[in-house]
């Protein structure tokens, strides 16, 4: 699956980093970027867009009043706060409106990721027909709650990157480094955690001999 994602932000230079984290993961493709709202609200009520990145404090259209006008247009895309703004009657608004995660400047690379992987987790909650147990837990349980069982070391959002990865690979498998290339992370790193997820049976590993050189070996996701 690939989310398209729209960016509302009025600083240019926070504006590119943003896109930047977005298009790091394979996941997401960045439709359209704007500087202020009122643009940003015509594109979106003609587009559909999955997920929209948004600065609170905009001139003359701020991020709040756009995503206000486009529940009133019931316009259901979800989501990203990105904002020096942190007090606490904004953040309660906002939440409200169904925001999906509020992320206060400056940020990093990597609580940026888990943002996306929380968008992501809520979206594979509700899709289908059937919303499973385990899919909630995985969306409503506290930050890090749901990796307490994994080994020291490895983190729960770079693990769900990995079996998203391998949910969409091809029959046959994926080796680590079309892993790496997919997820952003070190071969190193996928080996770890593609590893891990076999030795839980979450995944399946084979060999190819048919490569016309050195053998090499496949992940895939077990379903």
């Amino acid at each position: 699956m690939l989310y398209r994602v729209v960016i509302v932000e009025d600083d240019p230079m926070v504006s590119l980093l943003d896109r930047t984290y977005t298009e790091k993961d394979p996941r997401f493709r960045v439709a359209q970027t704007f500087q202020d709202g009122h643009s940003a609200l015509e594109w979106l009520t003609q587009n559909p867009t999955d997920l929209v990145v948004l600065d609170v404090y905009m001139p003359l259209f701020t991020g709040l009043e756009l995503l206000q006008a486009l529940r009133h247009r019931d316009i259901s895309v979800d989501a990203i706060m990105v904002t020096a703004a942190n007090d606490t009657a904004t953040v309660d608004q906002l939440l409200k409106l169904g925001v999906v995660d509020y992320l206060v400047k400056p940020f990093t690379f990597e609580r940026f990721q888990r943002a996306l992987d929380t968008f992501c987790r809520h979206r594979e909650a509700v899709a289908g027909g059937e919303v499973t147990q385990s899919a909630l837990d995985r969306l409503f349980s506290p930050a890090g709650s749901v990796g307490q069982g994994i080994p020291k070391g490895l983190q729960e959002d770079t693990l769900e990157r990995v079996r998203q990865c391998l949910r969409t690979a091809p029959p046959q498998g994926l080796p680590s480094e079309a892993v790496s290339r997919q997820t952003g992370l070190s071969v190193v790193t996928v080996r770890r955690y593609v590893n891990y997820l076999v030795e839980r049976g979450e995944a399946a590993s084979s060999v190819n001999y048919d490569t016309g050189g050195r053998p090499c070996r496949l992940y895939r996701f077990q379903t």
